[in-house]
C-alpha cells in the first residue's frame, strides 16, 4: 500500500511539473497581443495619411501646371516627391516590422520560443516600432510646411498675376 502511494504522489507531482501552461494564455503573450493590434492601427493610419499626401502631390502638381514660371514649384515638387518615396520605404519598413511581430506571437503561441526570448524580440520590436512612430511624425511635420509654403507661394502668385492683369488694361 505503502508503495502505491508513492507512485500516486510521484504520478500527481509528475502530472503537474509535465502540464505546461498554453504560452498563448500568458498575460504577457495577451498584452503583446493587445499591442499588435495597436501596432496594426498606427500602420492603417500611416498608409491613410500617405494617401493624402500623395492626393496632395498630385492636386500640387496638377496647380503648377497652370503658372508660367514655376520652377521654383518644380523644386518644391521634387522635395515634395522626396518626402514622398521616404515616407513609402518608411510604411513598407513599419509593416515588415508588424509581420515579424505576427510570427513572434505565432512562435511563441506555438512553445516555439520561451516568454523570455519572446519578450525580449518584442520590446526590441516595440522600441523599432516607437522609432517608426516618431519618424513618421517628423515626415508629417515636414509635408505639412512643403504643403503650406507651396500653398503660399501659390496665392502670392495668383497675386501677382492679378496686378499683371490690372497694370496691363
Amino acid at each position: 500500500m505503502k508503495t502505491l502511494c508513492k507512485l500516486t504522489v510521484i504520478a500527481v507531482a509528475f502530472f503537474f511539473v509535465s502540464c505546461k501552461q498554453n504560452p498563448a494564455e500568458t498575460p504577457e503573450h495577451k498584452a503583446m497581443v493587445a499591442e499588435h493590434s495597436q501596432m496594426e492601427s498606427s500602420h492603417n493610419a500611416m498608409e491613410a495619411e500617405h494617401n493624402t499626401m500623395k492626393d496632395d502631390h498630385q492636386q500640387m502638381v496638377d496647380a503648377h501646371k497652370s503658372i508660367e514660371n514655376d520652377s521654383i514649384h518644380v523644386v518644391t515638387e521634387k522635395n515634395h516627391t522626396a518626402l514622398l518615396a521616404k515616407h513609402g520605404e518608411l510604411i513598407s519598413a513599419h509593416k515588415t516590422l508588424i509581420e515579424k511581430h505576427a510570427e513572434l506571437e505565432t512562435k511563441h503561441a506555438s512553445g516555439e520560443i520561451t516568454l523570455e526570448q519572446m519578450t525580449s524580440e518584442h520590446e526590441a520590436m516595440k522600441a523599432e516600432h516607437e522609432n517608426m512612430e516618431k519618424e513618421h511624425q517628423q515626415i508629417s511635420s515636414e509635408h505639412k510646411g512643403i504643403t503650406e509654403e507651396d500653398q503660399k507661394m501659390m496665392k502670392e502668385d495668383k497675386e501677382k498675376a492679378k496686378e499683371d492683369a490690372s497694370d496691363q488694361k
